[in-house]
């Protein structure tokens, strides 16, 4: 079972991380918030965005997709990646990077299965 584990920032800012059961960070937060109720609500949205659909947009021609949605993209670096769009487009995580496509791929699905029931912890 995952989890969100919200850390302070060395600024007094809160960020957030998703581990799947193992314990590897599968999604972080987009932004530090000023916060702690603010970090909740990003990890709200997230649960509540968790099972998007995918826009891979590492393929010629994609079709862009409404929000919510996964944005699945290859870096500068040949890296793949993506970020997790809200229903109003903002962005509310992003991944490590993945040498593979289907590295990353398991990770949006991993997300689906751990995000929408995960506990939320604080880090002290």
């Amino acid at each position: 079972m995952g989890k969100f584990v919200i850390s302070t920032t060395k600024n007094g800012e809160f960020t957030f991380n998703l581990k799947a059961g193992n314990g590897q960070v599968i999604l972080s937060a987009s932004e530090s918030y000023t916060s702690q109720d603010g970090c909740e609500g990003g990890i709200d949205s997230v649960k509540k965005n968790a099972l998007a659909h995918v826009e891979d947009q590492t393929v010629e021609g994609f079709e862009t997709l409404t929000h919510p949605k996964y944005e699945l993209y290859q870096d500068k670096a040949g890296e793949y990646r993506f970020r997790l769009k809200a229903k109003n487009g903002q962005n509310i995580g992003k991944s490590e990077g993945y040498a593979a496509k289907a590295g990353a791929l398991n990770g949006i699905e991993s997300i689906g299965k751990n995000a929408p029931d995960a506990a939320v912890e604080v880090e002290e």
